[in-house]
């Protein structure tokens, strides 16, 4: 699992820093002629550190261009290459591409003053630079191309310089402390004596559908973890999701016992409730050919997050799982529709979503041990295969991007 998120982040950075179009070694070596090498910076700058050989920083480079579509020239926009060194001066600037008139464009990049404005200006000086007083005008007969190369290395710089600063204080709210104590009630549920759990298993269950499902609406899901795997941990504004996350994961695998599934999900004890109350009559037995068969449904909606992480499909995987219901306000007909079948099929076939249905449950399941028994199974190798899978798409994510840019 620390496999797979490592490298579907490293696929993340990737596509933030290259966008559409991957930035090559050859085209920084104008500013590095010793560059061999580039790497991602998964920081809010977004932009490339250039190596040598021996993988020594030479400096950084960053591209006005997805961030920037939004500044057009004469008719069209144009994704520049900002070059700094290791002192984080500006070393230059070149035209990568430019959807803006040929001409145009070979005015500005011909000019012999104009991309040179910006030589030795540090990242916060460029990104607060007054163009009027740093005698940055437009070059004769392609003015509007040029000043929107001036406002776009402006804005891309002032983008990721204030993102950072920005970066949220840690102020743990009412969520947060509410999951810390129900955290702790169910590590309390789980391990505590058991005449006390069966006493109080059926408030417990009500309290989880009620206050995690309802009232906070704080539970795991592919759309969640595939979101932190690609952008990062909200340790600042979501600690205790973050909590209720490192001990779904840990507690399984140092105790060998399900945690999250069985006493912390609402909608695992919306299913029990339902199993507690439903007639013994509606009860089916799957055969277990079929049983083999729905249990694959859960491996299948993995691969799919792993898909859809990986290349940022367009896709919603809130839509895949039933947990957004319960933020009914605002759930999509997807997530509300799978909701609802989970349940109506929990009346006839026990915990039904939970075994046939649930790509998070599987997940989960990937990390708990079992002691003498843990032997290599089906389980790890399919984790393995998808581990090797997500290893495949990293290496050939490039090749992947231009093919995908090509599909009707």
């Amino acid at each position: 699992m620390a496999a797979v998120a490592w490298l579907v982040r490293d696929v993340a950075v990737k596509q933030r820093s290259h966008g559409d179009a991957p930035v090559v070694v050859e085209e920084v070596r104008g500013f590095f002629p010793a560059a061999a090498s580039l790497r991602p910076d998964d920081s809010e700058r977004d932009g490339l550190f250039v190596l040598d050989r021996e993988g020594r920083e030479l400096g950084y480079v960053v591209r006005t261009q997805p961030r920037c579509q939004d500044i057009i020239g004469y008719c069209g926009v144009t994704d520049t290459l900002v070059a700094l060194g290791p002192d984080w001066r500006i070393l230059g600037l070149s035209v990568r591409s430019s959807d803006d008139t040929k001409d145009h464009v070979r005015d500005v990049v011909t000019d012999r003053r104009f991309l040179k404005k910006w030589n030795g200006l540090t990242w916060d000086q460029a990104a607060d630079l007054d163009f009027r007083k740093a005698g940055v005008e437009g070059v004769s007969g392609a003015t509007m191309t040029s000043m929107a190369i001036a406002h776009s290395v402006k804005a891309r710089l002032k983008a990721s310089r204030d993102e950072i600063a920005a970066r949220p204080p840690f102020a743990p709210g009412w969520r947060d402390w509410g999951m810390l104590g129900t955290v702790a009630l169910a590590a309390v549920m789980a391990f505590g004596p058991a005449a006390w759990r069966q006493r109080w298993n059926l408030p417990y269950q009500i309290f989880l559908i009620g206050y995690v499902g309802i009232i906070s609406g704080d539970l795991l899901a592919q759309s969640l973890i595939a979101g932190w795997t690609r952008s990062g941990v909200p340790w600042q504004t979501a600690s205790g999701l973050v909590l209720l996350l490192a001990a779904a994961l840990l507690v399984p695998w140092a105790t060998r016992r399900p945690f999250y599934c069985h006493h912390l999900c609402p909608h695992g004890a919306a299913q029990e409730l339902i199993g507690r109350f439903r007639p013994r009559r509606l009860a089916i037995t799957l055969r277990p050919d079929v049983a083999r068969a729905l249990g694959l449904l859960p491996g299948a909606l993995l691969l799919l997050t792993l898909v859809t992480a990986m290349l940022a499909l367009p896709l919603d995987l809130a839509g895949i799982e039933a947990f957004d219901a319960y933020l009914f306000r605002t759930a999509g007909i997807a997530t509300l529709a799978v909701a609802g079948v989970g349940l109506v099929a929990s009346a006839f076939v026990p915990q039904a979503y939970c075994r046939f249905g649930c790509p998070t449950g599987a997940l989960l399941n990937f990390v708990r041990t079992r002691g003498s028994t843990d032997r290599f199974s089906t389980r790890d190798a399919a984790a393995l295969g998808l581990m090797l899978f997500a290893a495949v798409l990293n290496w050939q994510y490039v090749p992947v991007l231009v093919w995908m840019k090509g599909l009707p």
